[in-house]
């Protein structure tokens, strides 16, 4: 069955809007590594004891990834069809470097989502497991669960034990290669935002060219909010400006 052309802009649009809102709400998430570790320790727990339902959420969204992908192909291919000597001739004058990269900057984001998720939710990267212990980039080895208390204070019989996701984040960023990889993705997706937000309104219908003025600057704001957010976690890491706080085994 044949996607009428209106459809796939909604569910372009749609599906860019709900990735937008977790792509915030991560960075809100991941901001917590520059507090205490009890606290991103603890949001990561809440996500754990989501049980199954967490793996549906994640599978939604894997989902809603390839629908974006999916009607971004589609959509690309009806107007190169629609207007191919229009396409081919004022294409790369009217369009953006965010729009004319996009196809590019999201397979390797894809690629990147791949990784991460291996990285930091399966820890099935080899040499970065983390299930164990946690190896930081200096060989210094972290227990990989600790308990869920906040500095400072001591234990207590029923104290849960969880797995240090503080000390995992700043041992994967430890890792030169990894960091660069993760900046380079967030400048990607950022740059894809800062496109996709604005045109997003277009495609429901819904940006002029007065509000088209308005939208393009709170996108490029929007995406370097982003890219601020995402970003300044690794480089901290690499600076020493975050540091492990779990407890050592060896280093």
């Amino acid at each position: 069955m044949k996607i009428p052309s209106l459809v796939k802009k909604y569910l372009m649009a749609l599906s860019g809007l709900a990735l937008v809102g977790f792509v915030v709400g991560h960075m809100l998430g991941n901001l917590q590594i520059y507090l205490e570790p009890y606290y991103i320790n603890a949001y990561a727990l809440k996500l754990k004891d989501l049980g199954p339902l967490l793996w549906v959420i994640r599978l939604a969204l894997l989902g809603i990834i390839a629908v974006h992908i999916w009607m971004a192909i589609a959509l690309t291919r009806e107007n190169r069809a629609a207007r191919p000597e229009i396409y081919k001739a004022d294409a790369t004058v009217q369009a953006t470097y965010a729009s004319r990269t996009m196809p590019i900057s999201g397979l390797i984001l894809l690629a990147f989502i791949v990784f991460h998720i291996a990285h930091f939710t399966v820890r099935s990267v080899p040499g970065h497991d983390y299930d164990e212990a946690i190896q930081m980039a200096d060989g210094t080895i972290y227990e990989a669960h600790v308990p869920l208390v906040q500095l400072g204070e001591e234990p207590e019989m029923d104290t849960e034990i969880v797995h240090d996701v503080h000390t995992m984040m700043v041992a994967g960023f430890s890792y030169w290669w990894i960091s660069i990889f993760y900046i380079i993705a967030m400048g990607l997706l950022c740059m894809h935002l800062s496109h996709g937000i604005s045109s997003m309104f277009q495609s429901m219908g819904l940006r002029n060219r007065t509000w088209r003025a308005r939208l393009d600057p709170l996108a490029k704001a929007t995406g370097f909010f982003l890219f601020i957010g995402f970003t300044s976690i690794p480089v901290a890491v690499l600076a020493g400006l975050i540091t492990a706080k779990g407890i050592p085994v060896s280093g």
